[in-house]
């Protein structure tokens, strides 16, 4: 699986978030979603490489391949990884983007407030790939890349 696959970065110390992961990998229709947090070495290097603020944590973050979605759009790249009827998310895809993240940022601004913090960062469940979850100790910033899709 490394190497293979969008990846989905996420604030490591936001219990949201780690909750968002954890639906992922119980709703997803294929494997193939890895998951780095925004703030290890793997994922600050993600995001520089594609030009994004590496100390920005307000947002998730999607890339595959040389296609990067923050916010409502990450989200929205998600919910197409999803079975039915999660999937159906998309359908808010023809509201105005700048609708869908003004309350992307109402909840992101907010996230800490509401749902709390972690000190620590998620632990894949057992029985897990773990190749799934690209960390400072099981992959180096080049093992994280994405092929480009055009290959």
């Amino acid at each position: 699986m490394t190497g293979n696959g969008p990846i989905l970065l996420f604030d490591g110390a936001c219990n949201l978030c780690h909750g968002s992961v954890q639906f992922v990998l119980r709703r997803e229709r294929t494997q193939r979603v890895r998951f780095a947090s925004l703030q290890s070495n793997v994922g600050r290097s993600i995001l520089q490489r594609h030009g994004l603020d590496a100390n920005a944590l307000d947002t998730v973050v999607y890339v595959d391949g040389d296609a990067v979605s923050t916010k409502s759009d990450a989200a929205l790249e998600v919910a197409r990884e999803l079975r039915a009827p999660w999937s159906w998310v998309r359908i808010f895809g023809v509201l105005p983007r700048g609708f869908r993240n003004w309350f992307y940022d109402r909840v992101a601004d907010n996230r800490y407030r509401w749902f709390g913090t972690r000190e620590s960062c998620l632990l894949p469940p057992a029985g897990l790939d773990r190749s799934r979850f690209l960390d400072d100790g099981e992959a180096t910033p080049a093992e994280a890349t994405v092929p480009a899709q055009s290959e």
